[in-house]
């Protein structure tokens, strides 16, 4: 095969240092539209970006010349200094230095998608401890050693 191919979806979920909800309506869309273009800038088209004022989930394709941890890196501590640079919040801000990222096959996409979207209903009736401990049993994390 003369040319390289690749098209992987991810699904990255990070959150707040200490889950402190920080991430208010009033800056939501500043914050998200920093960090949309941050991905850009690193080849990564963005599905999309939404969360709650604890965490951030983003749907996008990852970049044939990235690994997953550069770009969640980058994207993590570009987006902190932005919103400390900038005073968008009184306090000093902070992502937890963990995150997660799955794989999403095309055939799910839009699921996903809509999952991210509505983001803001869901969290009505589950909370964030009880999402991550979900995500861990569907993708059989804690069977990893």
């Amino acid at each position: 095969m003369p040319h390289s191919f690749n098209k992987i979806w991810i699904h990255a979920i990070w959150a707040t240092k200490e889950r402190t909800p920080l991430i208010s309506a009033a800056i939501e869309k500043k914050v998200y539209n920093f960090i949309l273009a941050q991905f850009r800038e690193l080849g990564c088209p963005v599905r999309i970006i939404n969360g709650m004022p604890d965490h951030v989930h983003c749907l996008f394709l990852l970049s044939p010349q990235k690994s997953i941890a550069e770009v969640v890196k980058q994207i993590k501590g570009s987006s902190s200094h932005y919103i400390n640079q900038n005073n968008l919040i009184s306090e000093k801000f902070a992502w937890q230095t963990g995150y997660a990222a799955y794989s999403v096959s095309e055939s799910v996409v839009d699921k996903v998608y809509q999952y991210i979207n509505s983001q803001k209903q869901h969290h009505q009736k589950k909370t964030f401890a009880q999402e991550h401990e979900e995500f861990l049993k569907l993708y059989r994390l804690n069977d990893v050693k």
